[in-house]
């Protein structure tokens, strides 16, 4: 990947990470200069093993700095800007994203971008895999992973399906999708937006206009927050406007209702035959992905033979095991009380796991679920406040950490054994009190959940 206009450029990197690994070596390649840091020691030492430049941003000349790349997971506004931000912008120096170096290094391209506080990964997979299965050149990046700057080069017939972040649009200035999918609005990242109008203004970002229009915006319509966004974009030209459905019908746009995918009034696909599928979230992340294929000239019947033969992903309702009946299910990517919420409502007899670092919405979305939940294993920071939140409505295990969590599940399930009896790992919270990432934590109890088919239960 290069990027023929920063050539010759000097810019600063900040946040040396696996994206801001592939974004250094994008403009190194282009001919750019690139100066780097990152507040974590291991992070500089990988860099410095790679042969970045790396200078403390005390010494950055910054009048002589063409951009700040700024890794998404460093503060932009809250709970404030980290203090290189708060340099750049007292040197007038624009802060951009690995994104925004995308669209400029692939100007002949289609991008389509994909957002929305859950779903997006499977979408953008989804969409990926419906782009190859019908012999497109497509290259699949981005929050998902990988980084964007990573992605081949595909010139002008290609295709690339970049999910993004909340923290990652606020980093785009120029680029502007052909393609724009807008899945769901809920509360999320508050610590990082201010508030929800903030983190709604980060997700909108999305919808940039383009000289020339021709765009087309697919935005899902079961939440008013996103209700309000295709509202808006109604009285906005350039943009061809479709809108998504789940259990109800939805004119000029795409629709599930009874696990039957339509196009208009047409049906289209039986989406309750798919496994990796399940329930009515990935009902609306199908719509959107086949609604986005559709954007991209497959055609119906292309779009519908690849829904079929969808893998999957890992993390995200991921069977890893079943034991004796018992079903071990890895929802580990379900951070937040929505994300578990959708997870709960396909199972009937769950042994449920949850807890980790948890989120301003709590649990409050999975309240009217909980009638499926036989037992409820707590871990992590999150534990006693959500064993205080549920412990009135099913039986609460405090168990600490995953692994005995695990244990403790396994136990009662394979004891009881109901029928549809399903382990389930749906943390409804971050990962970093104890993990470094969503999946790790699932990888753990993928291994975990492995091996107790192993053992006398």
């Amino acid at each position: 990947m290069r990027i023929p206009a920063r050539s010759n450029q000097t810019l600063a990197l900040f946040g040396l990470g696996s994206s801001g690994l592939a974004t250094a070596d994008a403009l190194r390649d282009s001919g750019a200069a690139v100066v780097a840091w990152d507040d974590a020691p291991a992070s500089r030492q990988a860099a410095a093993a790679a042969g970045i430049d790396l200078r403390d941003p005390a010494a950055w000349e910054w009048p002589g700095l063409d951009a700040l790349v700024l890794s998404p997971g460093v503060p932009l506004t809250h709970p404030e800007p980290h203090p290189v931000v708060r340099s750049a912008r007292q040197a007038d120096c624009p802060v951009i994203g690995d994104i925004e170096l995308l669209g400029e290094a692939a100007p002949d391209a289609r991008m389509v971008g994909v957002t929305g506080t859950n779903g997006k990964s499977t979408t953008t997979a989804l969409l990926g895999h419906l782009l190859a299965e019908a012999g497109r050149t497509v290259a699949v990046g981005g929050n998902l992973g990988p980084p964007a700057l990573s992605l081949p080069a595909l010139g002008r017939e290609g295709i690339y399906v970049i999910e993004c972040s909340s923290y990652q649009l606020d980093l785009i200035d120029r680029m502007r999708f052909d393609t724009a999918v807008l899945l769901n609005i809920s509360p999320d990242h508050l610590d990082r937006h201010g508030d929800l109008t903030g983190y709604v203004a980060a997700k909108r970002r999305i919808f940039r206009d383009r000289p020339g229009g021709g765009q087309v915006a697919i935005v899902g319509t079961d939440d008013a927050a996103s209700r309000a966004v295709l509202s808006e974009l109604e009285a906005r030209a350039g943009w061809h406007l479709v809108p998504i459905a789940v259990g109800r019908p939805v004119e000029g746009g795409v629709s599930v209702l009874g696990g039957t995918l339509f196009e208009d009034d047409r049906p289209v696909a039986d989406l309750s035959r798919i496994d990796t599928l399940p329930g009515a979230h990935n009902h609306q992340n199908a719509a959107a992905a086949f609604a986005a294929a559709r954007s991209l000239g497959l055609s119906r019947a292309e779009a519908a033979a690849a829904l079929a033969t969808y893998p999957g992903l890992p993390h995200r309702q991921e069977t890893v095991a079943v034991i004796d009946g018992v079903r071990y299910v890895n929802d580990s990517k379900a951070t937040n009380g929505e994300a578990t919420r959708n997870a709960l409502v396909c199972y009937r007899a769950i042994y449920w796991i949850a807890g980790g670092r948890p989120k301003a919405d709590g649990l409050e979305a999975v309240l009217p679920e909980l009638h499926r939940v036989r037992r409820a294993y707590l871990i992590g920071e999150a534990e006693a406040a959500f064993a205080e939140e549920i412990g009135g409505r099913v039986p609460v295990e405090r168990c600490g950490d995953l692994a005995r969590a695990l244990e403790a599940a396994h136990r009662d399930a394979q004891r009881e054994r109901p029928p549809g009896a399903t382990v389930l790992l749906s943390p409804a919270s971050a990962s970093f009190d104890q993990w470094p990432s969503f999946a790790a934590r699932g990888d753990a109890f993928r291994s975990a959940a492995g091996s107790l088919g192993e053992r006398v239960p």
